[in-house]
């Protein structure tokens, strides 16, 4: 089929990789490249990069309003378009123009986190699964019938880094399936339910200040919800400690102290219930290490406190 593929950031990438390993990608739509690092060079995102390697055009229009960007769109006569967390806002005249009409891959049971941080908040509601969604678009905020889904589980390690990738991969495998029954009519769109509908906020820098006054498990969650990016973090010593992975520990014979004081030798930090243990840490200007590399060069002596 010919194709038009519309995304941006990596979690996107596998998925063009498999459309163009199965089908003839015609154009490639996603953001502009953007000023980044020290320098405030122009990049480009990790699809357009990769659209450039496969020789594949790339459009980067800032509205798909514009006439002259819904006939640049028409012009190329796809079959289908497949859209996966691409950034824009698909009128109605684009979301008709393809014969078979454009397919969302969205990181979510839907209708369970429908917008723009589904990974993020399905961690860190406490869900015990969640999954990949292949959705016939229409004019709503991923509100379009559901044509297959795959489910992935959540445990109390999976990091939102760990579930971007898995749910990527699943995303890819997913779609490809979804366009062969397409091709052939083997598959019926099925409307999603009006129960059960939940919202996933974009994710706010702000929201990464970490709190110790909640139980262990939330604190847990909080952390693996927001790592690798932008990542938990505590001001201490005047330095800024990112928080990437830990996990709840049982602490017998220790007396209850204050939210946020560490309590032993190894970092092992008090909530408002239980205590948490991180397992993977980042420094200011390093990359991320185990925890016991980060405590043979950082003093942490119980009695802490963390803030």
């Amino acid at each position: 089929m010919r194709l038009i593929f519309m995304g941006t950031p990596d979690f996107s990438v596998p998925i063009l990789d498999a459309l163009c390993a199965n089908h003839d990608v015609v154009a490639v739509y996603a953001q502009p490249p953007r000023a980044a690092g020290r320098g405030q060079k122009e990049r480009p995102g990790p699809v357009y990069a990769r659209a450039v390697d496969y020789g594949l055009p790339v459009l980067t229009p800032s509205s798909l309003k514009k006439p002259e960007a819904e006939q640049i769109f028409l012009d190329y006569n796809a079959d289908v378009a497949v859209v996966a967390a691409y950034g824009l806002i698909l009128p109605q005249k684009i979301l008709d123009a393809p014969r078979m009409g454009c397919v969302n891959v969205h990181a979510s049971l839907l209708p369970r986190w429908r917008g723009a941080a589904p990974i993020q908040r399905a961690i860190m509601a406490g869900d015990t699964q969640t999954g990949i969604t292949i959705m016939q678009m229409d004019a709503g905020l991923d509100t379009g019938p559901m044509l297959l889904h795959q489910t992935l589980p959540i445990d109390d390690s999976t990091t939102a880094g760990d579930l971007h990738d898995a749910l990527s991969s699943s995303g890819a495998q997913l779609v490809c399936r979804a366009l062969l029954d397409i091709e052939v009519g083997a598959l019926k769109p099925v409307q999603q339910p009006g129960s059960g509908v939940t919202y996933a906020e974009k994710i706010d820098k702000s929201e990464a200040a970490l709190r110790f006054d909640a139980p262990a498990s939330v604190v847990v969650r909080k952390i693996h919800s927001f790592s690798p990016f932008p990542g938990c973090f505590v001001d201490l010593a005047g330095q800024r400690i990112k928080i990437l992975r830990t996990e709840c520990v049982n602490l017998e014979g220790v007396a209850k102290a204050d939210p946020g004081t560490v309590v032993d030798d190894k970092f092992t930090v008090a909530c408002s219930t239980g205590f948490i243990r991180p397992l993977r840490v980042q420094r200011a200007g390093k990359g991320p290490v185990d925890v016991s590399s980060f405590l043979r060069g950082f003093e942490l002596p119980p009695g802490t406190r963390l803030g």
